[in-house]
């Protein structure tokens, strides 16, 4: 599962109100003191804004490929960060080599103990750790790793983990599993939270329908043909741009 890999009101430098001018790509130079931000790039959730709900514990209890589906432009919430989810991957429990389950009875046992809607995070060949969610109840069990986000508030403080003194790039700040886990600070500790509870890490669902882009999972080497990777089709804040052959389908909203 996965690959081996400013001030709260004032707007970041990287991110102005017009996308059409819009340069994430600017290097900036961080302040030594990094105020927690709660900027939001173009076309996302306003500062302003109150806490919105999370999703509930039934968006989860359905099948690990349709939740992967339908995460895609949500916003996932954690503590003083967030993101649009623009890419993930589904796993299923049963008769997918690629999924953690296949070999390993920790991941069974997680499955069996934990509800649906809960965290499940791993260290990825010693390196990263790597965010799922777990899915249980529905037609089938499994786990969807968010792949990637775009960046929408906490910018500053995901830069520092991920880049220390400079902002490289906003695009490149969790495009990928390892990345945007690094960027938010997500541990070992982590391993089993909760995201349907109102609290300070879920899953906020999106504002409208979005088209979604499906493609073949990467950075697996076992059952590696199955069309179960999900992107925001346009973004340019994915991982890996999907393959010509990938299809587009409407997404989005419960």
């Amino acid at each position: 599962m996965g690959e081996n890999i400013g001030s709260d009101t004032e707007p970041y430098p990287c991110f102005v109100k017009d996308r059409d001018n819009a340069r994430p790509e600017t290097l900036v130079a961080l302040p030594s003191v990094l105020p927690e931000t709660r900027l939001v790039a173009p076309a996302t959730y306003s500062s302003s804004m109150p806490a919105l709900p999370h999703l509930p514990r039934s968006f989860f209890q359905r099948d690990p490929v349709t939740c992967a589906r339908e995460l895609i432009g949500c916003e996932l919430v954690w503590r003083h960060c967030a993101g649009r989810i623009v890419e993930t991957e589904a796993y299923a429990a049963e008769n997918d080599a690629a999924c953690h389950t296949f070999a390993r009875p920790s991941a069974r046992r997680f499955i069996e103990t934990h509800h649906a809607g809960a965290a499940y995070v791993y260290l990825n060949y010693g390196m990263y750790w790597l965010l799922n969610v777990l899915v249980k109840g529905g037609t089938e069990d499994g786990f969807v790793l968010i792949r990637a986000l775009e960046p929408t508030r906490g910018v500053l403080s995901m830069a520092r983990r991920r880049f220390g003194s400079r902002l490289h790039s906003v695009r490149q700040l969790c495009s990928g599993p390892g990345k945007l886990s690094l960027a938010l600070g997500v541990k070992s500790s982590d391993h089993g939270r909760d995201f349907c509870q109102q609290g300070s890490i879920g899953i906020v669902p999106a504002r409208a329908p979005v088209p979604v882009q499906t493609d073949l999972r990467i950075g697996i080497s076992k059952a590696a043909h199955l069309p179960w990777r999900f992107l925001l089709e346009g973004s340019d804040f994915v991982s890996v741009k999907p393959t010509p052959r990938a299809g587009t389908e409407d997404g989005g909203a419960l």
